[in-house]
């Protein structure tokens, strides 16, 4: 059974062999030191950093990163020591958050090899440190013990080995903030190969609604059943984490063996979409610190299940979706009750004769009044208790999000890196209801994309009473495109997502001006009959060839020089330049191409397809229906509520976009 530690706490470890997991928000240096029976280092060589990560029975990571593995052995320690402490500390000089008060708190829980968690603890009350000594495994009376400890750091790194007895600790924290920059360098050139472990650990988080595949979790209002998710899967909110049977261990060797790239001369790739495969239990949330007597617990951002800290902030961003959604679905029902026994309560004063004389009558009406008011005031004090509640929980939340879930005026984009691995999901925007204004849930759909998305240019009930000009539309609708292209071109490595554009009637020019100036297109925008057709063409013998390949077994064989990263099509202004058989192709690659690695987004009005009548039906049916202006269009899979959509726009007048796309650009210029 998992011991779940608050500070000070101690529990005993039966096994030799183990595993320190670290996870947080952000990218955190992690460090190890060893000492005697009074606690002290002897010397540097009695510390494993990234710049020396190996000791006798004891290795830790050579860079910086949001999760971590320390491998311990404590049989090979040698007779001399009797403390193994667990440093962590943010890193310095590479643009990052300078305290872990502005980041999330870090999870930290000791394994076996084959996964099992001992003891887990959550280092919660650091402010201005940014230091830590998250926990010791120290030896007493023969036997080993875990420790939670959280003794932060205002001085960092230098303080903290200060502290743990190095008389070298200002020079042995320099070089290991020189060894932490240095691999930031490193990493946009050589990213390492993904395993089969790196994919297993973003597929705890999916629905258990049915069983069909369209792969988002938001469906139009009207459209046949809310969001569909894997087969048997148990859904993140039903009180448990997925947990397929027969997921394997992250630890398990079989697991462990590396996938070998898709290099440019050909090799295996993998096009099966991660929610397809089977996921190990995630450890246990980290718990909140603790509350006020009476008051409800303090929010913690990723208290939610899962691997890593991406994966519980996910999950938690989607149980405060599903939590919004329950409580205002029990106040409007109580509402509806409220209503219902008001006007029944009313019939039958009037349908009584001998109410409508005197002042019976009356009375019987204000008493009824006052019971619907007393009604309806406590089912609007109970919402107010869980919007207070849900709104402290986003302040906590909004600010701890990564690049990939954070809104576009989010501090954490000006510490922008590219990512050497594809996140678990990406922001399309913000959801709200209107009894919860203005409490925003971030609206998060996993990657890669299994459902293609469609910017609606026409005209709604919304965008009538804001645009009197439909061009004026047309160019938000593109300008929303082209947030959502760069926020994909962001959260992929830079080698691995192509995007290619439409724009028949060179319509959308100045909207897409950043991507073309910035030189992350795979090619100029196609223009004319010719470009579409050439483009589609393109794209539609890809699909044809992965198929072939997938379905032979032979992915290995497919061209040298093929491009294995995954394809997005942007089309603007569809059906202009579109005869039949572009039409015919289009809707081939959104039917197919997902599967493949291809995946589709349309800037288009489908009052101006009216022409092909039921044919493009089921085209529009497969795509995710986006809006560039707030619009209640979408439904949630719990209740089914009528959600506003708010799109993640860049601010008017910010840098960011530019700032984000020539990052992009310098990484993928050492690929060519």
């Amino acid at each position: 059974m998992t011991a779940e530690l608050v500070r000070g706490q101690n529990h005993p470890l039966s096994q030799a062999r183990l595993e320190i997991r670290v996870s947080a928000g952000t990218p955190i240096v992690a460090a190890a030191t060893l000492g005697d029976e009074d606690g002290r280092a002897h010397s540097v060589e009695w510390v494993a950093h990234p710049g020396a990560p190996t000791l006798p029975g004891l290795e830790v990571s050579r860079q910086a990163a949001a999760d971590h593995r320390l491998a311990v052995d404590l049989d090979a320690l040698s007779a001399e020591v009797h403390r193994v402490s667990v440093l962590l500390a943010l890193p310095v000089g590479v643009g990052g958050p300078v305290s872990f008060g502005s980041v999330a708190v870090p999870f930290v829980a000791v394994t076996g090899l084959d996964g099992t968690e001992v003891a887990s603890y959550t280092i919660t009350g650091l402010d201005a440190e940014s230091a830590v000594v998250a926990l010791e495994l120290y030896r007493r009376q023969g036997a080993w013990k875990v420790r939670a400890v959280g003794q932060g750091y205002a001085g960092g790194l230098a303080e903290l080995l200060t502290d743990q007895g190095l008389p070298q600790a200002p020079q042995l924290a320099t070089s290991i903030n020189s060894a932490v920059v240095e691999g930031v360098a490193r990493s946009l050139q050589a990213p390492p190969p993904r395993t089969p472990e790196g994919d297993r650990s973003r597929q705890t988080a999916t629905s258990a609604l049915g069983p069909d595949q369209s792969g988002s979790p938001y469906t139009t209002q009207g459209a046949t059943g809310p969001y569909p998710g894997a087969q048997g899967a148990t859904g993140p909110y039903s009180g448990a984490p997925g947990r397929p049977d027969g997921g394997a261990s992250p630890t398990d060797p079989a697991a462990a063996q590396p996938t070998p790239a898709a290099p440019s001369s050909g090799g295996p790739i993998d096009y099966s979409h991660p929610r397809r495969q089977n996921a190990a239990p995630p450890p246990p949330p980290p718990t909140a610190p603790p509350a006020e007597p009476g008051q409800p617990a303090r929010p913690v951002a990723g208290d939610a299940t899962g691997w890593s800290m991406d994966e519980r902030l996910y999950n938690q961003v989607w149980g405060m979706f599903e939590d919004l959604a329950r409580t205002t679905a029990a106040y409007r029902s109580a509402v509806d009750f409220a209503d219902t026994r008001l006007e029944k309560e009313l019939d039958q004063v009037l349908s009584d004769p001998r109410s409508r004389i005197g002042g019976q009558g009356d009375a019987a009406r204000e008493t009824a009044q006052a019971k619907h008011v007393q009604l309806v005031d406590q089912a609007r004090e109970a919402l107010e208790r869980d919007l207070v509640q849900l709104t402290a929980e986003a302040e906590v939340v909004e600010p701890a999000l990564p690049v990939a879930y954070a809104r576009w005026d989010n501090p954490a984009w000006h510490a922008y890196r590219v990512p050497m691995e594809m996140p678990m999901a990406f922001r399309l925007g913000d959801l709200q209801l209107p009894e919860s204004d203005p409490l925003r849930i971030p609206m998060l759909v996993r990657l890669p994309l299994e459902r293609g998305l469609w910017i609606d240019a026409g005209r709604t009930a919304a965008s009538d009473d804001s645009f009197a000009d439909s061009h004026e539309l047309r160019q938000l609708a593109m300008e929303s495109a082209v947030a959502h292209t760069a926020r994909l071109l962001a959260v992929h490595p830079a080698d691995e997502f192509t995007v290619h554009v439409i724009d028949p009637a060179g319509s959308g020019a100045q909207a897409l001006a950043p991507l073309v100036r910035a030189g992350v297109l795979a090619a100029p925008p196609a223009v004319g009959a010719a470009g579409v057709a050439d483009v589609l063409g393109r794209l539609t013998q890809r699909v044809d060839l992965v198929q072939m390949a997938v379905r032979g077994g032979a992915a290995d064989s497919l061209p040298p020089g093929f491009d294995t990263s995954q394809q997005l099509l942007v089309v603007n202004d569809f059906p202009h330049g579109f005869d039949d058989r572009a039409v015919n192709q289009l809707r081939y690659l959104a039917d197919e191409g997902p599967a493949v690695g291809v995946h589709l987004m349309m800037v288009a009005d489908r009052e101006e397809s009216s022409a092909y009548g039921p044919l493009l039906d089921p085209l529009w049916r497969s795509l995710l229906r986006l809006t560039p202006v707030p619009d209640d269009h979408l439904a949630d899979p719990w209740v089914g509520h009528a959600w506003t959509y708010e799109p993640s726009l860049v601010p008017h007048g910010s840098q960011v976009l530019e700032q984000v796309l020539a990052q992009v650009a310098a990484a993928r210029a050492k690929y060519r």
